[in-house]
This record gives structure tokens, sequence and C-alpha cells, in this order.
């Protein structure tokens, strides 16, 4: 085994190929990992297309991929705790010198025959879960979650808003009917995003583009407006509009990245209700381990989260089709 396949990106040219690269060896304290499944995100295509840049990337090229799962092919040296045949998940970073790095962006990730990661990354899952399902945990389903129980802290029985039913706001909608919040409202403008948001937990289903939507949700929340409220879409009039339907003391949390101003219409209604808005930007170890654990004792299934699965060689119309909204994907699957 001299070369195996990965899909590697010039983030200066944003040249995207699958190409045989060496194979990779893990260092002291590195675990080698066959990869099994890796999740397309919108982040790795904002990669391709320039939207995104590495902040640490040594060099010019990396191997894609941040939603990562397999087993272990070979513990570096010093390493003990894990051992050849391991199931695992790969966390989606790791902290070097106080900053956070992300696989997939200022490393070599998972778009590939086989990865290295530090050891400290490695998170077993158990044999009922699929590697399919397993490689999303890792920013498909641990941002939403860290998004509602750490930034927005949402309770039980109080109302909550998600606005984009995509590949994370799907996942929003089923973790906050985990967590008891009720009713859950999502928006989106696709007839299809919402029908998937119903499906996947959601009290109610409105689009965006209608012009009583405040008014709306005030009326399904008995007038007491949202106590938090998701912008998984990343768009300026989506905050602005998530805004006009929060309640007092109502958390925004913006975790759709982008790069246009916020801007608040009615700043003196916004301070009187003292409301808040919240950023927000991946997870933390622990709610991957989290999330793992709550999987094994059944209370999550991520089968629907699983929209199609393409092999390691055909990355690029993987992307595509994520451009596209081909399907209407939640999260499409790469298979080395």
């Amino acid at each position: 085994m001299v070369t195996v396949l990965a899909g590697r990106l010039n983030v200066k040219t944003r040249a995207f190929f699958v190409e045989e690269v060496p194979t990779p060896r893990p260092g002291p304290g590195e675990v080698l990992v066959k990869v099994e499944a890796a999740g397309v995100c919108l982040s790795d295509v904002h990669l391709i297309d320039g939207t995104l840049t590495p902040l640490y990337l040594r060099g010019d090229t990396v191997t894609l991929g941040h939603e990562v799962a397999g087993v272990v092919a070979e513990p570096g040296a010093g390493v003990t705790r894990w051992r050849p045949g391991q199931r695992v998940l790969l966390q989606a970073g790791e902290e070097r010198d106080g900053v956070v790095w992300t696989r997939g962006v200022d490393y070599d990730g998972g778009w590939a025959e086989y990865a290295v990661a530090a050891e400290s990354t490695l998170v077993e899952i158990p044999d009922g879960l699929p590697f399919e399902q397993a490689a999303i945990i890792p920013d498909a389903v641990s941002t939403p979650w860290a998004a509602i129980t750490a930034t927005a802290r949402a309770e039980p029985a109080r109302p909550a808003g998600v606005w984009g039913a995509g590949g994370l706001g799907v996942h929003g909608v089923q973790l906050l009917r985990l967590v008891g919040a009720a009713p859950i409202i999502a928006v989106d403008p696709l007839p299809e995003a919402r029908e998937r948001a119903l499906a996947f937990g959601a009290d109610m289903a409105f689009s965006s583009d209608d012009p009583e939507l405040p008014a709306r949700v005030r009326g399904e929340t008995g007038g007491a407006g949202l106590a938090a409220a998701f912008d998984f879409a990343g768009a300026p009039a989506v905050r602005e509009q998530a805004v006009r339907c929060l309640g007092p003391g109502g958390r925004l949390v913006l975790v759709g990245l982008t790069d246009k101003p916020l801007t608040i219409s009615d700043g003196t209604a916004f301070s009187y209700f003292q409301q808040q808005v919240l950023g927000h930007y991946g997870s933390s170890d622990e709610h991957v381990v989290q999330l793992v654990e709550l999987v094994r004792r059944g209370r999550l299934d991520f089968s629907r989260s699983v929209s199609g699965v393409l092999p390691l060689a055909e990355a690029q119309e993987a992307v595509d089709r994520l451009l596209r909204k081909e399907g209407n994907p939640v999260r499409l699957i790469l298979r080395p």
C-alpha cells in the first residue's frame, strides 16, 4: 500500500482533484484510521468555491472532510488506548497551542481511504451504529446540539424556532424535540424542506416568504413569542425576521455563517424586551461524546439523515449535488 485515493483541494487555485497520494503514517500519539464514511458538508463546498479559507494550513493543499468515521488501522508510537479493528469517529478538529484547528481545513481530513488523527480525537462508536450515520455526528449533529444546549440553553416547554431546514436545521428540530422545546416552529422557503422539518419533529412549518410570519408565530405561542430562535441559514433577512419573532428575553442564536452585517431594525424594543443575539460556532468534544451515548442508549436515530452514498472517486459529483440541492439532501456520504 504505497498510495491511496484522497480528495485534495489547492486553496490558492481552488482546484479540486481526487488523486493518488502517499499513504499517511501515524506519528507518536497518532492513529491511522481506515475511513469507512465521510460526510459532505456545505463548508466543504465553500472551501472549494473560495467562500472559506483555512487559517492555519501549512502549504497550499489539503485533503477535505471533517465528518469522518472508520476503523483503527494502526496506532502510532506510545498509543495504548486504541487497537486495530476498533470502530471510531473522529472529532472535527483539535486544539493546538490554544487555538482550534479544523480537520479537512487546517490539516488533512477524511475524504480519503486513510486518515491520521491525534489519539485524543477518536471516539469509539457502538457496533450497531452504521459508519454513514456516525460520520455526521461531528458537525451536522453536534453543531446544532451545542447551539441548543450550550449557547441557547433551550428549556422544556419553551417555544423555539428553526430558520433553515437543511443539514443542520433538521437536526436542530430533532434535537429540540429531544430536550422538550415546545412548540417547535420551522421556517424555510422550500415546501419540501418544510415537509422534512415536520417529519423530523417540528410542530408546524411556515414559509419565510410569508409576510404574516411574526403574527403566526405569536399566534402559535399564545402571544409569547419565541424563547429561542436559531438561524441555520446564515442569511441577513432571516436574522431580522427571527428577531421580530422573539418574546421577552428571547435569544437569537447565529449558527449559519455569513459575512453580511447584522442589523436590528427596532433597537429600542430589542433593548426594552432584553433580547439577545448570540454567535455560535461548531461544538466541543463533549458534545460529540454526549451524542454517541444518546445513540447508544436508543435516544437518537440518524437513519433518515443519510440522503445518499457515493464512492470517494465521485466526490466532485457529491459537491455538485449539494450545490444544486438535488434531491433536497440532509447529508451526502462518501465511501472510499
